[in-house]
């Protein structure tokens, strides 16, 4: 086995970074398509025909995707503010936490899209089959997996740390 090279804390905190930023990445054309979306939608054809209910999941889902965007750009924000001022630990952990949170309004978004669109295609009957599926699928692929790998590695995870 090769020996493992031990990480100061700031070359750690930068190569962490690195992994979060390149992870943003990957959420942010995704909720940048859905928001620019979502801001089309109310001057297309036929929008004057929608419910109360419809406009008020739709401005939802635009709160919330503008939400998510904030959320999703800040640890870049924050990276650039405090730049080169030692401080890459403390970026990662408050970035990651904005990450997570900003992937949550993702989420909420485009589920509300999800049932926004189910309702005015095919109705009420169908929005919270289709509409609950996707949740589902969220819950299970974002929280629930990771959750589960996370309390499952605990305690390797501890002993790491405390080497």
């Amino acid at each position: 086995m090769g020996q493992r090279i031990q990480e100061g804390t700031q070359e750690k905190g930068h190569r962490q970074l690195i992994e979060l930023l390149n992870e943003l990445r990957v959420a942010l054309p995704g909720v940048q398509v859905l928001f620019a979306f979502l801001l089309a939608v109310p001057f297309s054809q036929g929008w004057e025909r929608v419910t109360p209910f419809q406009k008020d999941l739709y401005f939802a889902s635009v709160l919330a995707s503008a939400a998510a965007t904030a959320f999703l750009i800040a640890p870049s924000a924050i990276h650039r503010m405090d730049f080169q001022r030692g401080d890459k630990p403390r970026i990662v952990m408050v970035s990651n936490v904005l990450a997570i949170i900003g992937l949550t309004f993702l989420a909420l978004a485009i589920v509300g899209v999800v049932c926004l669109i189910t309702d005015i295609l095919y109705g009420q009957s169908a929005v919270v089959a289709y509409t609950s599926a996707i949740a589902l699928l969220f819950l299970v692929l974002w929280y629930t997996i990771p959750l589960v790998m996370r309390r499952r590695s605990g305690g390797r995870a501890c002993q790491t740390r405390r080497r």
